[in-house]
């Protein structure tokens, strides 16, 4: 096919409530210092009373419309796994909510890679002809489901939007997306997970309490899992693009953890520096990490036009992907 899907907006949104280390460790077992050394981390943006990630999506999904110059689209994608409700899905709300009522709306739960894998079906939707352009949405709260005594975990996430319209256009042009690597191993589920709250510990008769009702995560399983699979799925990428590693210009991965972005540099063999990172500010937004890395590295001009870029993401399921582009001239909003 000879259509490709083209990046024309981006837009992101946090919620304007801040909470750095420091207030952190007023509350729990920990500190600036062991915080920012284990992660990169300094500050992080958590919903208040009444938000819920269908706000945030809404708010970033109307600013990438704008940053496209429309209001319409004719399709949403929300990538999400702290959906406003079980059922129904958000994205239809969401829809709504921008004024979309009618078009095909529906979320996508692949964790921390769930950015990339709707930026995938997003780019195939156009491909085939079946929409003209689609709204794709990562929002995520994890702050409604962690443990509010676990330091780790508490330190680690924060709470936030970021979208992306992508219209059809030429392969070649920028802002053409390509090279897409999707991957996943169920084997290792474990790994990253919420125990409670679906049918298997509903129908196992326990309670949620009993499962465990917050998200889990062991650590150091996940670090060398996402720094091998990250690592070879953006060499994927870029290889189905004829890039060889070293003519990538800018790798923008999901904010996992700051020594996790360091070890892929060093995996790759890439000088840390093309790789954008603006976890210290934010921390781990899940789903919503690698569109507000993206509107920071416009705006602090690290990711210029023409650039050779590649996106990269590795989350729960275990799931990983990745897919590149050549950078528009695009203003995020």
């Amino acid at each position: 096919m000879n259509r490709a899907a083209v990046l024309a907006g981006l837009g992101t949104w946090l919620p304007e409530n801040v909470v750095t280390n420091d207030e952190l460790a007023r509350r729990l077992d920990t500190s600036d210092e062991w915080i920012r050394t284990r992660t990169g981390i300094r500050q992080r943006h958590v919903i208040g009373p009444g938000q819920s990630t269908g706000d945030l999506a809404v708010e970033a999904g109307r600013r990438a419309l704008k940053s496209a110059g429309t209001d319409q689209a004719d399709m949403v994608m929300v990538a999400t796994s702290t959906p406003d409700r079980p059922c129904p899905a958000t994205a239809p709300d969401v829809a709504s909510r921008l004024g979309l009522t009618g078009v095909p709306a529906f979320d996508i739960a692949a964790v921390c890679t769930g950015f990339v894998y709707a930026l995938g079906m997003a780019a195939a939707v156009i491909g085939s002809g079946t929409a003209g352009s689609v709204l794709v949405i990562g929002a995520d709260t994890f702050s409604t489901i962690l443990d509010p005594e676990d330091r780790t975990t508490r330190a680690v996430f924060g709470d936030g939007a970021g979208a992306v319209l992508l219209r059809p256009g030429d392969p070649g042009e920028p802002g053409a997306l390509g090279g897409l690597d999707l991957g996943s191993d169920g084997s290792r589920s474990e790994l990253i997970e919420v125990p409670a709250g679906g049918s298997r510990q509903k129908a196992s008769g326990r309670s949620a309490e009993e499962t465990g009702a917050y998200f889990t995560m062991q650590g150091r399983a996940v670090f060398s899992e996402a720094v091998r699979r990250m690592a070879t799925s953006v060499e994927t990428a870029a290889d189905r693009l004829d890039w060889a590693p070293g003519d990538i210009d800018r790798v923008v991965l999901h904010q996992a953890n700051a020594r996790i972005l360091a070890a892929v540099a060093d995996r790759m063999g890439l000088p840390a520096d093309r790789f954008v990172s603006n976890i210290g500010r934010v921390g781990n937004t899940v789903a919503a990490s690698i569109p507000l890395a993206l509107a920071d590295g416009v705006i602090e001009g690290a990711l210029r036009p023409g650039q050779r870029v590649v996106l990269g993401g590795f989350g729960g399921g275990l799931t990983w992907g990745a897919m590149g582009l050549r950078w528009p001239d695009i203003s995020p909003v």
